[in-house]
């Protein structure tokens, strides 16, 4: 036979009680503000995989102000890098734990990535910043001094891509070269120039407009060592395996830069404002592939 009925109230009942409609209360007004865990995680994804339109180059040339994609393409065989990823792959903002935990959304997103989506949303675009007091839809010039700045989707702040030298505290956590961040402060770690690809024909083609969608090497001003992709270090995020992104110079033994340091600045597709240039690239080549097969079975 059972000591005490359901009904008795035993212990600290009343402090058990009254912790019960605190946390309710607490729940509820999370909730009201938005500040519940699956609202948040919602909410950057919304923002961070929110699709973007990138802006369209009517004369073939990068612009300021304009919103791109930086493209890092590969199209050596598997055989040729065996330890690396393959395809192209696009800078993005690196999502990781803490920013998911953290309720300041933008502010603890410090870290860029590369990621294999090609598709333009709010975590891998970015908007071409002036930084000498150039006028808005001039285009940049090779040699010039630029910045690029991302606001990962969301509409109140801004982050800058940024690099700094090495030290015994910041350096990049798979390759222990130079790391690339994000920042919130437009400053001299945020300034970057384009170089043409040829070394031999770069000192001639100083002053001349960046071509849009066109192999080019972004170089940071500060520490004068080029943005890249080595490949072959992956990390984790939210989004699951990403590629280390580091500024260093891969010189091959010509004294060039190796694809490694290979950059597109992508814009947008002028007859359709939903795509890319590279879907319509794509598409002629699929295209031309096509109409090869059908003379050939002729």
């Amino acid at each position: 036979m059972a000591t005490y009925r359901p009904g008795v109230l035993v212990g600290n009942w009343n402090e058990d009680s009254c912790l019960g409609e605190d946390l309710l209360k607490d729940f509820l007004h999370k909730r009201e503000r938005g500040e519940l865990l699956t609202q948040r995680i919602n909410r950057l994804q919304d923002n961070l995989l929110r699709k973007i339109h990138l802006s369209v180059s009517k004369d073939g040339f990068v612009h300021f102000g304009d919103t791109v994609m930086l493209l890092n393409s590969d199209n050596k065989p598997l055989v040729e890098n065996p330890h690396g990823v393959c395809g192209s792959l696009t800078l993005a903002i690196n999502l990781d734990e803490l920013s998911i935990f953290s309720p300041l959304a933008l502010q603890t997103l410090h870290g860029v990535s590369a990621i294999k989506s090609v598709a333009p949303v709010g975590r891998n675009t970015f908007r071409i910043l002036s930084v000498d007091g150039s006028a808005l839809g001039e285009p940049i010039k090779y040699g010039q001094t630029f910045g690029l700045g991302t606001t990962g989707g969301f509409s109140d702040q801004m982050l800058y891509l940024a690099s700094d030298h090495k030290s015994f505290i910041r350096f990049a956590k798979k390759s222990y070269l130079q790391q690339v961040f994000l920042t919130d402060e437009l400053c001299y770690l945020t300034r970057w120039q384009a170089a043409f690809l040829d070394p031999q024909l770069r000192l001639e083609h100083e002053g001349f407009p960046v071509p849009a969608n066109s192999k080019i090497i972004i170089t940071h001003c500060q520490t004068n060592r080029s943005l890249a992709v080595p490949r072959n270090f992956w990390t984790r995020s939210y989004f699951g395996r990403e590629y280390e992104v580091i500024c260093h110079t891969f010189l091959d033994a010509h004294k060039a830069e190796e694809d490694k340091n290979y950059w597109e600045i992508i814009t947008g597709d002028p007859s359709d404002e939903d795509s890319t240039m590279i879907d319509r690239c794509n598409h002629s080549l699929g295209w031309i592939r096509k109409n090869e097969s059908c003379e050939d079975t002729e």
